[in-house]
């Protein structure tokens, strides 16, 4: 059972600033949408049955997210080409965030333990942050079942 992160940000708090690179190469900086709510989800692995699961979840429901006008950015460890792939392969329109020196992962609080199988290693925890258009933190999800989280943030941005 994968054991819940203890998150240190909270609902208020302003959510930290971030520069990574996005899958087209670009660097996306939180302070780019401000005046938009951001979804920022937190993922495991590209091309993994939940993670696939999740986003395209957000897939199918992406023009009805930008239409409460906010955005939504994937984020994990894994590189820029294992992003552009999993974004190929799976039609996802919203961009991917390549976390490889882990300082955003790190920032959120959403890198530490995990257990699989008995295994103990080092992972990233499925959490999304919703960013109000003020840059603070309006929602947060520690615990994402990956097949009925989109509709959750959804439901969220009203």
């Amino acid at each position: 059972m994968a054991k819940e992160p203890e998150l240190s940000l909270k609902v208020g708090d302003a959510a930290p600033e971030f520069a990574v690179t996005a899958t087209d190469g670009s660097v996306v900086r939180l302070k780019d949408f401000r005046g938009k709510s951001v979804v920022l989800y937190f993922y495991p692995k590209d091309d993994t049955p939940g993670c696939t699961r999740e986003a395209c979840g957000f897939r199918d429901i992406y023009q009805q997210i930008q239409k409460k006008g906010a955005v939504v950015l994937g984020v994990s460890v894994d590189p820029v080409k294992s992003h552009k792939k999993f974004t190929e392969k799976f039609q996802l329109p919203f961009p991917l965030l390549a976390d490889e020196d882990k300082a955003l992962v790190t920032a959120y609080g959403v890198w530490g333990e995990k257990v699989f199988m008995g295994r103990k290693y080092l992972g990233v925890y499925r959490v999304t942050f919703l960013i109000g258009s003020d840059g603070r933190i309006r929602q947060v999800w520690p615990k994402v079942k990956p097949e009925e989280h989109p509709a959750e943030v959804l439901a969220a941005l009203g």
